[in-house]
């Protein structure tokens, strides 16, 4: 699979059935080209007029299925709520 076909993908926590978003964007370590976390635009602020200051960085390890629309994580959504950089 390209990491460009990830892009089309929702992100579907299951832990609790939410959907999380789209995949923005992809952390990958440059020595061993191995993917380290998909990263996942997170809520909007007021009504998403103001763009989003948080995103979830969701390690690779916490993906549990990649199908051909979803990709499923186990996660807890507060502790993967990070910052944009």
């Amino acid at each position: 699979m390209k990491i460009c076909n990830l892009k089309d993908k929702e992100v579907i926590n299951v832990k609790d059935c939410t959907i999380l978003g789209f995949v923005d964007d992809i952390d990958f370590d440059i020595c061993t080209g191995c993917v380290v976390a998909i990263i996942v635009p997170g809520p909007a602020k007021l009504c998403g007029m103001f763009g989003r200051d948080k995103e979830y960085v969701i390690p690779f390890k916490c993906v549990v299925k990649i199908g051909p629309d979803a990709i499923l994580v186990d996660v807890c959504p507060e502790k993967v709520l990070a910052p944009c950089l």
